[in-house]
């Protein structure tokens, strides 16, 4: 497997959905069912937490299985925003859940579920956001076209309630 990073036509790099480095455009969905789970891979618990600070960018440390990463994403709302993430020793990570990040944090478990070629991101939260799921896809662009799958239920990627940072400061337990 090549390490090399991937670039457009300009040498510009991107991510592995073709977006500018940086680019974010992901829609946010709440499932109708179960039935994604026939599909789904055997998914990775994460632990996440926020810092406090100023709101034009939330910034997170994220625990995903054993690895860990340093997260930045600006605050607009919508489905494009500025991300950029970076690995980070997991120690260093966990050590900054427990002592730096906002409580409570962000638990919940991440499948990944194929559907018509695309790659869905299903989270089911646990702790204080328990009972809630939901479906994220990534896309190359803001009006690119895909099929959407029959568990698939309302579409909530402008409803800021449900982005992790709002879950911290407004947990889905007390909706």
């Amino acid at each position: 497997m090549s390490s090399k990073r991937q670039t457009d036509a300009l040498g510009v790099p991107v991510t592995s959905q073709g977006n500018p480095m940086g680019i974010e455009i992901e829609r946010k969905f709440l499932l109708r069912n179960d039935a994604w789970r026939a599909e789904a891979d055997d998914g990775t618990r994460m632990r996440q937490g926020y810092f406090a600070g100023p709101r034009r960018a939330s910034i997170r440390v994220r625990v995903e299985g054993e690895s860990a990463n340093l997260n930045i994403k600006s605050a607009e709302l919508g489905i494009r925003r500025l991300e950029f993430e970076y690995p980070m020793p997991l120690v260093e990570a966990e050590e900054m859940l427990d002592s730096l990040c906002e409580k409570p944090l962000v638990e919940k478990i991440r499948y990944h579920v194929r559907h018509a070629g695309a790659v869905w991101e299903v989270d089911v939260f646990t702790g204080e956001n328990a009972g809630l799921v939901v479906a994220e896809i990534e896309l190359s662009s803001e009006d690119a076209d895909f099929e959407k799958p029959a568990w698939l239920g309302d579409e909530v990627s402008h409803d800021p309630r449900y982005y992790n940072v709002s879950l911290v400061t407004h947990p889905y337990c007390d909706w």
